[in-house]
Order: structure tokens, then C-alpha cells, then sequence
């Protein structure tokens, strides 16, 4: 037992303490929470246009179908529709790297590059989601905004949206967690997150151990307190609507 602590002892000093390796994980673990919080913001933001637009092309006025307008936004809804599928349809480490090294080659800040490949393939599964959600709200509080005079576009943003959001908030959470969980590859395009600290380090200690179970239980703290907290907020959601 104690030749147990002594390698304890060892392994935690070599793969933390010497050198100041602690700051490589440090380091890592801000990139992959920085990348995380700003590539879940950009999936929302975009999600939701691309929730929005689809919801207005296909809920139009039968009047309006042969207008520009509508003929635009029909175009635009197939043009976004067919970006939903490519981000759904192909592997997120092959979109990475193709905004690395070719849509974003040479762009010095990696970091960014990351948050806007994980933000656009957010956006994708966002959309789904938040179209759910629109579909859920009743056909007749659009309905009661245009009778008070109030346009498509306005309806939406103060009465349709806001309820959708309120049913989909859990759902937003739990895309989140796995774009944290997603970001343990942007180790591809060399930016240090707590895969690629745990890869460092243990290129220098030559022992897998303690770099790789350290890295898995960070990772195992941050999405289970986050799950915590969505369950938390699907509870009181639960108890708002009782």
C-alpha cells in the first residue's frame, strides 16, 4: 500500500508539478471552455435564423407564394436546408480541418478558427432543434399577433420564439455538452485543449496514466455538473408550467 502512494506521489509530481506542467493543462482547459462557450452562442444565434427562415417559407401566406419575397426566401430555405445536411452528413474532424487549412488557411488564431467549425456545425443540430420547437408553440399565437396588426417577422421575435426557447432551453443545454465533449479534437489543428495537454505531457513523461485519467476526470466533473444543472432547470420548467 504504501508503494501504491509512493507512485502515486511520483506520478502526480512528474506529470504536474515538474516543470510546471499544471499550466499545459491549465492552458487547455480554458481553450476547450472558451471554444465551447463561444461555439455554442454562434450555433444558437445561427440556428436560429436558419429555425426561422424555414418556418417562414413554409407557413407563408397562399397569396404571397409567387411574390420575390417569398420566391427569395423559398431559395434561401433550400440553400440553408442544404447546409444543415452537409453539417449533419459529414464528420466534424473533416470539417475542422477544411476550415483550417483551407476556408480559414493561414489565419494565425487557431482558437477562433475553432469556435467558428464548431459554432457552424452546432448551428445545424440547433436548427432541428429549435424548429421543434416553433412547431410546438399553438399555430393561433401567430395568428393572434398578425390580427393586432403586427407583422410575420415581429410575431415572431416577441411571441413565438420566446415560447419555443422556454420548451427548448434543456434541449440548447444538452447540444452544449456535447459541443464540450466534441472539442476534445481540435487537437487535429495542433490548438492545446485538455486532450491535446494530456498529449503533451505525456510525450514528456512517456506514462499514459495519469495524463489521460486526469483529463478524462475533468471531463467527467464539467459534463456532469452541467447535466446537474439542466436537470435542475428541466425540473423547475416542470414546475412553471404545473
Amino acid at each position: 500500500m504504501q508503494s501504491f502512494f509512493e507512485w502515486v506521489s511520483y506520478e502526480f509530481n512528474r506529470t504536474f508539478i515538474r516543470d510546471s506542467r499544471w499550466t499545459i493543462f491549465l492552458s487547455g482547459l480554458e481553450n476547450t471552455l472558451l471554444i465551447t462557450l463561444i461555439a455554442s452562442l454562434i450555433g444558437i444565434a445561427i440556428g436560429t435564423v436558419i429555425a426561422v427562415v424555414h418556418n417562414m417559407a413554409i407557413s407563408r401566406d397562399e397569396r404571397l407564394k409567387r411574390s420575390a419575397g417569398s420566391i427569395v426566401l423559398t431559395v434561401l430555405d433550400k440553400v440553408l436546408s442544404f447546409y444543415v445536411a452537409v453539417m449533419r452528413g459529414t464528420p466534424l474532424a473533416i470539417q475542422l480541418t477544411i476550415m483550417a487549412f483551407i476556408i480559414m488557411a493561414g489565419y494565425p488564431n487557431k482558437v477562433v478558427v475553432c469556435m467558428v467549425a464548431f459554432g457552424l456545425n452546432s448551428a445545424a443540430y440547433v436548427s432541428e432543434v429549435i424548429r421543434g420547437g416553433i412547431g410546438a408553440v399553438d399555430k393561433g399565437q401567430m395568428e393572434a399577433g398578425r390580427s393586432l396588426g403586427m407583422g410575420r417577422i415581429k410575431c415572431m421575435r416577441l411571441i413565438v420564439l420566446p415560447q419555443a426557447m422556454a420548451n427548448i432551453l434543456p434541449a440548447l443545454c444538452n447540444e452544449g455538452i456535447a459541443v464540450l465533449k466534441e472539442t476534445s479534437i481540435i487537437g487535429l489543428i495542433s490548438v492545446v485543449d485538455l486532450t491535446r495537454a494530456s498529449d503533451l505531457v505525456r510525450s514528456r513523461t512517456l506514462s499514459p496514466y495519469f495524463p489521460l485519467i486526469s483529463v478524462a476526470i475533468v471531463y467527467f466533473v464539467l459534463v456532469w455538473g452541467l447535466s446537474q444543472l439542466v436537470n435542475r432547470l428541466e425540473r423547475h420548467m416542470n414546475k412553471a408550467k404545473n
